[in-house]
């Protein structure tokens, strides 16, 4: 489990995960999955999937075209993956529901208080 946590761990790994899964089975380019996903380099996504790719949880579809074409999606190892990314997910939404951006969580704040529950 230390390695499969230590890989999902990664800089942006589950976010791109999250949006291959999101393609339900189908394949995404890589212009398109990193327009879906602000804020990172295309450097850096070029590693993670190759990565991700070496691991088994992405495959990777060359087409020689001109331009070249390159599309990823979920292996069924990846898609494996699915339901604890939901579950992420929702327990991601539900804390930012809870404690607005910025507050410390109710277990930080007892923490801090000296009382737990």
């Amino acid at each position: 489990m230390d390695q499969l946590l230590k890989l999902l761990s990664g800089a942006w790994t589950t976010h791109i995960l999250w949006t291959l899964q999101q393609q339900a089975g189908g394949l995404i380019r890589f212009g398109v999955l990193k327009r879906e996903i602000e804020g990172i380099s295309a450097r850096l996504l070029t590693q993670r999937l190759r990565l991700l790719a070496e691991t088994g949880l992405v495959v990777r579809q060359y087409r020689p075209t001109i331009p070249p074409e390159v599309s990823y999606g979920l292996t069924d190892k990846g898609r494996a993956l699915g339901e604890a990314l939901n579950i992420l997910d929702h327990l991601a939404r539900r804390w930012s529901r809870d404690d607005p951006p910025g507050a410390p969580s109710e277990h930080m704040r007892q923490e801090h208080e000296g009382g737990r529950d």
